[in-house]
């Protein structure tokens, strides 16, 4: 952080960055980072639910191969949406293939297409199965689209940006324009708006909540601060925070206004469905003529039914319909948009159009967010000189990208699915959290926050008000210490477990919960806290240093003070 004084040496230094091409370049790099995919499903989907340095590389590196995976699962998908018919919409014919027709008749079209068709998932996580060659192909797609953008950073993706940050904002747009004029839009709405008081009182309703801004605002990851390093010293640091934040929030929201407002036109269309299958029962039944009931008269015509013919009623397989319970239905992560939006968008006219569109959003957003997360793994690799000088910036960003590649191959697996729900639970929320914390006490409480708040104001021109002190000093560092603790009580009171796609399963089409085998638990604690010890780490590293020079230093000074005194 620049010092209020002797500042001639900073300038030197940051006359030999890369530099914006302006401001707006910067904060549509910083918005595309920080908004995700995780404002799309992860923030929508908690709605439905609830009513330093190397270890900075560390988190990206990882978080890079998350995100790229669900990039290839988004191309595969919109590679599919050209086709017409939709392949997720209809079940195999193959006679030869009788168990998986079975499978996809119990399950729906979109998630045997899902689950069969694009992962073939097995069973369970200790079989890793084979790897799938198109979600192969796809993974090389998408490591090579992030190298051609990133391989000269910011002089690279700054141009492209414009298009990765500004596309999604106008599919989001076309997508509420035309959900909002959807039957079932407006419940929707209301359930997206209308609070649950009991489950209020959830508290992993607030631990998800905290936890969500670390992956919406991308905090802690280390692109933030390598966006940032590439501006000139002075800057309005203070208001760029505010900016990025404001829009980062305001996207999640409007989002899920968007989301909802399809979502409802789903769950009405489902529960419409429903309606006509008992309504079709009672006709065969009583030998009403066709088309006789209507979905406004079913219930009056059930409860005369009841009434006069309760036997005969009760023999009928009539489902339970209730529009709130198919709002209820949620789906996690990707599941929320390759099975629930999907599904949606079959019934919507033009579903190939809204498909590639809304794909090509999801495939832009991945990307913007990938920037972030690379340039998190590469300026470090730079600034800290841990590579000659000597070497291209394009070679570095190509064995970067390689080395990411080559990680995620195991995602192509069968079971690649298991290992990225993995990835997502454990590799950055721990991480994320307690690199928070530690740069938080880093610069308030050891830095110094007099020596901080005047940065600020040889950046900014102003000194940072009582709210941002107390902010820094008390409130943040409290609330992220609440949320560790919370965290591993909640890791120690729920043995880690995943849902496996089992066709065998009694209850399928809902999928088996199982308890992960030991050794899955071992990686799961691995991924929980690798990328934390590299602070210990580090810390410990510069100790020996300081004391290795200091020894140098003694005995230097003792081998002058014994020849001078042999001289004598």
């Amino acid at each position: 952080m620049a010092q209020a004084s002797g500042m001639d040496p900073l300038v030197d230094i940051e006359d030999e960055r890369p530099k914006w091409d302006n401001k707006l370049q910067y904060l549509l790099s910083c918005i595309g980072f920080a908004v995700g995919l995780g404002n799309i499903w992860r923030f929508p989907y908690l709605c439905q639910t609830h009513g330093g340095g190397l270890g900075c590389f560390s988190v990206s590196f990882l978080v890079s191969l998350y995100y790229n995976t669900v990039l290839l699962w988004v191309l595969w998908f919109f590679l599919n949406s050209f086709q017409d018919p939709l392949p997720w919409s209809t079940c195999p014919l193959d006679l030869n293939r009788t168990g998986f027709v079975q499978e996809c008749q119990s399950s729906g079209t979109v998630s045997y297409f899902w689950y069969r068709q694009t992962l073939n998932i097995t069973s369970d996580i200790s079989n890793t199965g084979t790897i799938q060659w198109k979600l192969f192909l796809c993974l090389v797609a998408c490591w090579t689209t992030v190298y051609l953008c990133v391989i000269r950073g910011i002089e690279s993706t700054g141009k492209v940006i414009y298009f990765t940050a500004l596309f999604p904002y106008l599919v989001l747009t076309i997508f509420l324009i035309r959900g909002l004029t959807l039957p079932g839009a407006t419940e929707g709405l209301t359930y997206l708006f209308t609070p649950n008081m009991k489950i209020l009182q959830n508290p992993r309703v607030w631990l998800d909540a905290a936890t969500q801004i670390f992956f919406s605002l991308s905090l802690a990851f280390g692109g933030h601060i390598a966006f940032a390093s590439y501006n000139p010293p002075r800057n309005n640091c203070e208001k760029d925070a505010v900016i990025i934040a404001l829009v980062n929030s305001m996207t999640s929201l409007y989002a899920s206004i968007t989301i909802f407002s399809i979502m409802g036109f789903k769950a009405s269309n489902d529960y419409g469905r429903c309606l006509d299958r008992n309504i079709l029962s009672l006709i065969n039944e009583f030998d009403f003529p066709e088309f006789s009931i209507s979905r406004d008269e079913y219930q009056s015509v059930l409860m005369y039914l009841n009434a006069t013919q309760a036997e005969r009623v009760a023999r009928l397989p009539l489902k339970t319909c209730h529009l709130e319970d198919f709002l209820d239905k949620s789906a996690s992560g990707p599941g929320l948009a390759f099975i629930v939006f999907t599904e949606a968008v079959l019934h919507m006219p033009g579903a190939p159009v809204w498909s590639v569109l809304f794909f090509g959003m999801l495939f832009t957003l991945g990307l913007s967010s990938m920037f972030g997360n690379m340039e998190g793994v590469i300026t470090p690799l730079l600034d800290m000189g841990i590579l000659p000088k000597g070497i291209p910036k394009e070679a570095m960003t190509g064995v970067a990208c390689l080395i990411c590649f080559l990680s995620a191959i195991c995602f192509t697996l069968q079971s690649g699915s298991y290992w990225l729900e993995i990835f997502d639970s454990f590799a950055a929320s721990l991480n994320l959290i307690i690199f928070a914390f530690m740069e938080v006490v880093g610069v308030i409480h050891v830095y110094g926050i007099k020596r901080f708040c005047d940065d600020i104001e040889w950046m900014t021109g102003r000194r940072p008000s009582l709210y941002w002190q107390v902010t820094w000093r008390v409130v943040s560092p409290m609330l992220l210490f609440g949320i560790f603790l919370s965290y591993i009580v909640l890791l120690a009171q729920t043995p880690p477990s995943y849902k496996a796609w089992n066709p065998q399963y009694e209850h399928f089409p809902s999928r088996e919960e199982k308890l992960y085998p030991g050794w899955v638990q071992v990686i799961c604690v691995i991924l929980s806290f690798l990328p934390s010890l590299w602070i210990p780490g580090v810390a410990l590293a510069q100790l020996l240093s300081q004391y290795r020079q200091r020894w140098r230093e003694t005995h230097l000074e003792s081998g002058l003070k014994l020849q001078e005194s042999r001289g004598c």
